[in-house]
């Protein structure tokens, strides 16, 4: 029996997003197309500029396409405005009211909406036990923590029962071990609720670790869309390659194609084979990708892919990062995994070799 097609809550088709006019004109999205699926932790990001906010506000209804259409389950929302779509935001802020209680916080959204009052507190109680703050309902969200507060935003933005859950970099105000906490904390909302999350962020970990799938957004443009594992081990081009995560970048000669894959001449003279982005005939110097915890590193420099000198060890406790001057004088990174039984036989200065793993290598589009 064939498999049905996962459906989608947001189609977005052809958008784009034009400020300003004639001289002063500022292309913020460039035709975006895309489709976000049904109860989907999806998320944006790219650095700061490259559209990812002003996509996430079209969606909201804060602000309307220059073209293009925004469909919510087969319907043109693009027209509509914000209280109109079955849509709710989390801001970067929180935007919480300070002289109300965490539950008079939570309760407002659906007294906006006209709720009868016991369906609301039922309905606030349910939303306090989903982020696990029974015991701060009277609490003035003033009186709690950064990320006590970011729950409560939470819970308001769920309480209407949304569709879509829109979030704008909710936590890049927290500390690095509480963004941690709620990075599992915003998937387990997500799992629980059935609610697709649409998340902003220029921070590939958040990326990686919360998203179902992703789109990662260049100069208003997405360059590419797939799971965390699609993104990191198979970029589309350099970009991509270099936003996300630590990159080594070879510039190599092709000495041959075939069954998808090429054979390069590294720096050096050493041959290995590369895969390729797409289909496509190479012939020169191409741009070869390789991820620091897919090469090792050995003392012993015969018959190694690479060769040069131990530049830098920077000891981070879960690994350690080796970089290497190539005779070509570029810079190569290794990482490899601490254990508790490492010892570190490498010395700064001292001549080493580098070998690449099978299938490491990935020749990209620049």
């Amino acid at each position: 029996m064939p498999e049905r097609p996962e459906k989608s809550t947001i189609e977005i088709r052809h958008v784009s997003k034009v400020f300003g006019s004639g001289e002063n004109a500022v292309i913020a999205l460039d035709d975006v197309s895309l489709d976000i699926r049904e109860n989907e932790f999806f998320t944006l990001l790219g650095p700061s500029g490259c559209g990812k906010t002003t996509l996430l506000r079209l969606i909201a209804g804060f602000s309307y396409p220059t073209e293009g259409e925004i469909k919510l389950y087969g319907q043109d929302i693009a027209p509509l405005p914000p209280y109109k779509r079955p849509v709710n935001t989390v801001f970067q802020s929180y935007a919480l009211f300070p002289h109300m209680s965490v539950g008079e916080n939570i309760a407002f959204g659906l007294e906006m909406l006209g709720r009868p009052k016991s369906a609301i507190r039922t309905r606030v109680e349910e939303m306090l036990a989903l982020v696990r703050m029974e015991h701060l309902r009277d609490r003035k969200t003033a009186q709690i923590s950064g990320g006590q507060q970011q729950r409560v935003a939470l819970a308001r933005a769920l309480a209407p029962q949304p569709k879509v859950l829109l979030l704008d970099e909710p936590l890049s105000a927290l500390d690095y071990k509480l963004r941690k906490d709620m990075q599992i904390e915003l998937k387990r909302l997500q799992h629980e609720t059935g609610i697709t999350f649409i998340f902003v962020t220029h921070d590939q970990e958040e990326a990686l670790t919360m998203s179902d799938r992703l789109a990662v957004m260049s100069s208003g443009r997405i360059l590419q869309i797939g799971n965390p594992r699609q993104i990191y081990d198979r970029p589309a081009e350099r970009f991509v390659a270099d936003f996300i995560g630590e990159t080594n970048f070879l510039t190599a000669e092709v000495t041959g194609l075939a069954n998808g894959k090429a054979e390069v001449a590294l720096p050096g003279g050493a041959k290995i084979h590369a895969l390729l982005t797409e289909d496509r005939e190479l012939n020169g110097a191409v741009s070869v990708v390789v991820r620091p915890e897919h090469a090792e590193i050995v003392s012993n420099a015969n018959g190694a892919d690479l060769k040069g000198r131990l530049a830098n060890i920077v000891y981070f406790g879960t690994d350690t990062l080796y970089h290497v001057v190539l005779e070509t004088g570029e810079t190569f990174i290794v990482r490899r995994q601490n254990s508790r039984k490492s010892v570190d036989e490498f010395s700064e200065g001292t001549a080493v070799g580098i070998i690449l793993a099978d299938g490491s290598a990935q020749i990209l589009r620049d």
